[in-house]
């Protein structure tokens, strides 16, 4: 295994922008990172179960990946369009009722099935640098949680810089959105071109 193409591939497309990152990271400077513990944790089980799935069906994933591909893209995309959109009209905490609460467990665990990033993510690392190289349950399982740790820490590393400039995403809290939700746009339109 090429270990150096392998941590070049993890780690540039876990701290790249994507709906992950970008969500964790909006959520966190409107609500702080402890109200935003149950996105994260949502992301975190959810990357950790489709990695899962990624390496137990990979085999058969990249035989049928050409069919499958294009309806899990539409349907990430339009998800991911949604987000843009509840991140576009949120308000900053201070202007919203203290009811509103910060998304939810489920909404990063969802995200997961939808996310054609971390789909192709898993399915790539594991089928290219993986796969041709070990085989044993062991093998298999530990580079798994290596990839759910480098994929998670680029989602914790992006929802700490959302906490720590709160203040500064609060008092320019609308191009803030409007930044975030671009970005969460630009992230779906590079999934169907």
């Amino acid at each position: 295994m090429n270990l150096a193409a392998f941590l070049s591939f993890t780690l540039l497309t876990a701290f790249t922008p994507g709906p992950n990152n970008i969500l964790a990271m909006s959520n966190t400077s409107k609500h702080g990172l402890k109200k935003s513990i149950g996105l994260i944790k949502g992301i975190f089980t959810g990357f950790l179960s489709v990695m899962v799935l990624c390496s137990i069906f990979s085999l058969i994933l990249i035989n049928i990946i050409p069919r499958i591909k294009p309806v899990m893209t539409y349907i990430g995309v339009a998800y991911i369009l949604w987000l843009a959109w509840h991140v576009v009209k949120s308000k900053s905490q201070s202007q919203e009722e203290s009811t509103e609460k910060a998304d939810s467990f489920i909404t990063g665990f969802i995200l997961q099935f939808v996310n054609v990033k971390i789909i192709l993510y898993g399915i790539t690392a594991i089928s290219t640098f993986i796969l041709p190289f070990y085989s044993s349950f062991f093998s298999i399982g530990a580079f798994t949680l290596l990839i759910t740790v480098f994929g998670c820490s680029g989602v914790l590393s992006w929802a700490i810089f959302g906490a720590v400039f709160q203040r500064f995403f609060e008092k320019y809290s609308v191009a803030v959105n409007i930044i975030m939700a671009l970005l969460l746009v630009y992230s779906a339109i590079t999934l169907i071109i």
